[in-house]
């Protein structure tokens, strides 16, 4: 992590392969949609020597040209891998997107990676990147990430870099500011006409050297005499928040004592507080530009990465069980140990079929080798238990993927990352193992989609493709839920935001041919009786021949909510012989859960069989079924039926300043807030009860109403009675 420049060992395009855990690192890049993540890896790949130029390799294509990775409006979608080869170490790194709605490509970046980039851009205003940014942060504190930071955009910031490093302390430092530190200060060119001043090149805090671009290729100078006063106060913070991480304990004492530290102590000091998450350091970067082959910052970037990142020992890994649950002894990262590796992502070639990007986590995985495929699939709140699922099959070839290249790759060691074909079995989060003994990861959580698209088949052709189709788009991005729902006999897609929606079905015309048609989600009903009724069904038909007849006469009178539809038999004297008692209860239940007033399912009652009439020769079983749905739709005409709606408790977690708006938002949403309660610090979550109905659209709207910092989970509660108002407008469009 010095200030010299590394040479590059591997050749343009070529991939590099150390075979050694220790001399992998796999870096997840986070960070905030247009914060220059991928302009940043392609920066990386060229100054490493994997690229020809910025977004190129070998063949013209491009570091992120896929076409499931940019989606049609230039918004990184898809989790995207590229491997570089720099001073002796292959770095996986892992381009994330930064849209809030494709977290769960960021969940599985975090699940393969060991460390965390968080690139931050200079050139939004302070208060969007405080919103946009918090709660990606927090997604690498859910997993303990080490982080380092990496400020982009300088040469058109809105928010000066010193400014950028001070809010970053502020909302990433855990309570100490001292914690997120620049190891470099940007050098800034003359200001141009627009305001803005180039970035030039850096300052080595603890070098003390001028990292100078401004030649087009990257030279070193000692400082000039106005650049070492603000070098030497940033330096000496620098160094006092290096020696509060050290493990050694005397560092402190000597250092304010007089003594000078030795620049590789705090190197060293630096590197393990890094790799322990207890110190995030903070950088500037920016692309090649006129044609500088490097660009400025990214030969820092990449000494850090793999001087101060966690090798694949360093970070620890996944706990691992049995199938049946059992516990096992902690994985060590061994090579040469039992296999334990996982499906972080699984998408499909037009050419070799489905590819699984499989993260080893213990042993070695081989092309062709054998392999017992096991999972219960990813937790979620939207995802239901479910039992653990287990086949054996091959893997197929094992590629490293660059652009739209996939290089063949003879194994993929404990640490590393690899593209394997061919299994068709495995799904997102699977645990793959050797043959002679299952294992199973602790699977990683999955978002909770909230925002439902119900889709339809847009022709009878897309109608026989839509099935399969969709069961391959769900398998492929766990944050989508598939339902079909029973109530509404409604196809619904849950998705994380609107961003999400228009990517499944951006996927599902592109990728797989299919058309659909967006439709108006429908809540699912019920209907209950306000009142007790009366109501007498006759079904009496004579046309020659057998004929039909039968008459029964029932009472129906409403019970509690959740006590569903109960029938009890009063018949004296045998009015209703006994075999056809029940053909009443059939056709009585089958008409409530065809509904009596707009089609919705009848509920919370119950129907009292109170006498009949049969006769000998005509009655029959379906003559009574008919009878009893005519004695219901009957008392239903008599009677006054109330809608019910389907309620949800909702919690929302926000920020305290927009505890207010939240509140005043849901009252206005028909809800009731039932609490608050503070949810670490500066963040409270409010409990309500909301009718469904209004919230179909609240995973967009609490995003805008909050500016990105709001989360919110909900959760069936039970189906309350609908305001007269809006049940007669119901009644009017579904009657």
């Amino acid at each position: 992590m010095g200030d010299q420049a590394h040479a590059h060992t591997g050749a343009a395009g070529a991939v590099p392969g150390t075979g050694r855990p220790r001399a992998l690192r796999n870096v997840a890049l986070v960070g905030h949609s247009g914060s220059g993540k991928t302009t940043l890896v392609e920066a990386l790949a060229q100054t490493a020597g994997a690229i020809n130029r910025p977004g190129r390799v070998e063949d013209g294509t491009t570091v992120s040209d896929h076409e499931e990775i940019e989606h049609r409006q230039h918004r990184s979608v898809q989790l995207s891998l590229v491997p570089v080869d720099w001073d002796g170490c292959r770095i996986n790194l892992l381009d994330t997107p930064g849209y809030a709605d494709f977290v769960g490509e960021v969940r599985a970046g975090l699940r393969a990676a060991d460390a965390a980039l968080f690139v931050v851009s200079a050139a939004q205003e302070a208060e969007a990147v405080a919103g946009t940014t918090r709660a990606l942060w927090e997604e690498c504190a859910a997993v303990s990430m080490p982080r380092a930071l990496v400020i982009t955009h300088l040469d058109t910031a809105r928010t000066p870099f010193d400014a950028m490093t001070r809010l970053c302390g502020e909302l990433f430092g855990d309570d100490d500011p001292d914690a997120v530190l620049p190891l470099y200060l940007p050098v800034l060119g003359p200001e141009a006409a627009d305001g803005h001043a180039p970035l030039t090149g850096l300052t080595g805090l603890l070098s003390q050297r001028i990292l100078d671009y401004s030649g087009g290729e990257r030279a070193e100078r000692p400082p000039a005499d106005d650049e070492r006063a603000p070098l030497a106060e940033a330096r000496a913070r620098l160094i006092e928040g290096i020696i509060a991480e050290s493990e050694d304990e005397t560092l402190m004492d000597r250092y304010l004592g007089g003594e000078t530290i030795d620049v590789k102590t705090l190197v060293d000091d630096l590197e393990r507080a890094v790799a322990r998450g207890t110190f995030r350091p903070v950088l500037a970067a920016a692309p090649a530009a006129g044609g500088a082959r490097q660009g400025i910052g990214t030969v820092e970037l990449l000494d850090l990465i793999t001087g101060g990142f966690p090798t694949p020992l360093e970070h620890p890994l996944p706990a691992v069980t049995t199938p049946d649950g059992s516990p096992l002894p902690a994985l060590t990262g061994d090579p040469d140990g039992p296999l334990v590796a996982e499906v972080v992502k699984t998408s499909s070639d037009p050419y070799v079929g489905r590819l699984s990007l499989v993260r080893v986590f213990s042993g070695t995985l081989r092309p062709d080798d054998t392999v017992h495929v096991y999972g219960h699939g990813l937790d979620g709140p939207a995802h239901e238990d479910r039992s653990c699922h287990g086949t054996r099959t091959r893997a197929g070839a094992l590629t490293s993927p660059f652009g739209k290249q996939q290089r063949p790759l003879d194994a993929c060691v404990a640490g590393d990352l690899a593209c394997v074909a061919r299994l068709d079995t495995a799904e997102t989060g699977d645990t793959l193992s050797g043959t002679g003994h299952p294992l199973l990861l602790e699977p990683w959580t999955t978002p909770d989609p909230l925002l439902p698209l119900a889709v339809r088949a847009h022709s009878k052709a897309d109608e026989d493709k839509l099935s399969h189709s969709l069961a391959r788009l769900v398998a492929e991005d766990p944050a989508l839920r598939l339902e079909q729902n029973p109530d509404t006999g409604q196809l619904v897609l849950w998705c994380l935001g609107e961003a999400h929606q228009e990517a499944a079905l951006d996927r599902l015309r592109d990728h797989y041919g299919v058309q659909v048609d967006a439709v108006p989600h429908r809540v699912a009903l019920r209907e209950t009786f306000a009142g007790p009724a009366t109501g007498r069904g006759r079904h009496v038909k004579q046309s020659g021949g057998h004929g039909q007849y039968a008459v029964c006469e029932i009472d129906v009178e409403p019970l509690p909510a959740g006590s569903g539809v109960e029938f009890a038999d009063r018949v004296v004297g045998g009015s209703v012989p006994r075999p056809f008692i029940a053909s009443v209860e059939k056709g009585v239940r089958a008409q409530a859960a065809r509904g009596v007033a707009a089609g919705h399912p009848l509920v919370d009652i119950r129907v009292v069989l109170r006498d009949g009439k049969a006769h000998s020769v005509d009655s029959s079983d379906a003559a009574f079924q008919t009878a009893g749905a005519l004695a219901l739709r009957e008392a239903a005409a008599e009677a006054h039926v109330r809608f019910l709606e389907p309620v949800a408790e909702v919690r929302v977690l926000v920020p305290d300043a927009y505890v207010g708006p939240v509140m005043s938002d849901l009252s206005g949403r028909r809800g009731r807030v039932t609490g608050t309660e503070q949810s670490g610090p500066g963040r409270t979550l409010v409990r309500a009860v909301v009718p469904e109905l209004e919230i179909g659209r609240y995973a967009v709207d609490l995003r805008s109403l909050t500016h990105g910092t709001g989360r919110f989970d909900r959760a069936y509660a039970r189906h309350e009675p609908m305001p007269a108002q809006l049940a007669d407008r119901v009644a009017a469009q579904d009657g």
